[in-house]
């Protein structure tokens, strides 16, 4: 095998590889990479259609990667919406998600400080992204749950609970707790600070009426 039939091998390998990827940023970015190595496989062998096909899945690819990079931090395309803790809705997403959760939460006690707590949906149109769960420790809001989809684990939905919403102000919070134990948490990129074994944000005064 000579080192052309390797880039040739190599750009099919990235293309189906791409395809196995739970997650779309990950799935776009690795399809684009594959398809820039095979225009360069077939153009080095004059195989012209081929090299139109992986042009023209090239540009899709960046088109759809330059809208989700775009949209990743816009308020107006992740929305949140709170709902009661006894939501059967929530709970079925909890129950969907059972399994993955324990993975990156495996502290987690749904059963406890129910009383306590506030639920929050992030959404994308009409797909949930991600679910925060919070209870109130005088005025801190102490994060029990913060979970993203698989699909959206290259993004930082949280944010929108946490910086970009009164969520929290309105109800007199003061700062938050990240969920102690977290498994490869991302609040490092969001502006909170490590505490312990956790991360805490010091929230903005809610402005004057």
């Amino acid at each position: 095998m000579n080192w052309l039939d390797m880039i040739g091998w190599t750009g099919s390998a990235l293309l189906v590889w791409s395809l196995l990827q739970a997650r779309i940023l990950r799935l776009r970015a690795l399809n684009l990479v594959g398809c820039l190595v095979l225009i360069g496989y077939n153009a080095a062998l004059a195989v012209w259609p081929m090299v139109g096909l992986n042009v023209v899945l090239a540009v899709i690819n960046l088109w759809y990667l330059r809208g989700m990079l775009a949209t990743r931090h816009d308020a107006q395309t992740y929305q949140v919406v709170e709902v009661g803790v006894d939501d059967q809705f929530l709970a079925h997403i909890l129950r969907v998600h059972a399994a993955d959760i324990a993975r990156f939460d495996p502290g987690l006690r749904l059963d406890q400080h129910t009383e306590r707590r506030s639920a929050f949906l992030v959404l994308r149109a009409d797909e949930v992204v991600g679910v925060v769960l919070a209870r109130a420790e005088g005025e801190t809001a102490q994060v029990d749950l913060d979970y993203v989809t698989q699909r959206f684990r290259d993004f930082t939905p949280g944010e929108f609970v946490y910086r970009r919403s009164s969520l929290f102000t309105d109800r007199g919070f003061r700062r938050v707790v990240s969920p102690p134990g977290m498994v490869a948490p991302y609040y490092h990129r969001l502006g909170f600070r490590p505490e312990g074994g956790s991360y805490a944000l010091d929230l903005p005064l809610p402005a004057a009426a």
